[in-house]
């Protein structure tokens, strides 16, 4: 059974959440691309977000880098287009 890009969709949110909240807060989620392989077997699903690292490591920055922080970042997230489960999730250039 193939999921459809819906469901890759979701999966991809669910997994960007669970893996980067083991290092801050993701906020305002986005998609931005969504691509089927040309094999057909993966979905490579670019989203893009705000971080917020923990508060505990927040207090410690300048000002400066407080102010960066809202920039938004972009992942790429291939799921397996047959089973749904994560292969990667990698930095997306711009």
């Amino acid at each position: 059974m193939t999921i459809d890009v819906r469901q890759a969709v979701s999966k991809a949110k669910n997994h960007l959440n669970q893996i980067i909240d083991l290092f801050g807060n993701v906020n305002d989620i986005r998609l931005e691309e969504i691509e089927l392989s040309s094999d057909k077997k993966s979905w490579l699903i670019t989203l893009g977000f705000l971080f917020d690292p923990p508060i505990d490591q927040q207090k410690n920055l300048p000002n400066v880098l407080k102010t960066a922080m809202n920039i938004r970042e972009y992942k790429i997230v291939e799921i397996d287009a047959e089973t749904g489960e994560l292969k990667s999730i990698k930095i997306r250039e711009l």
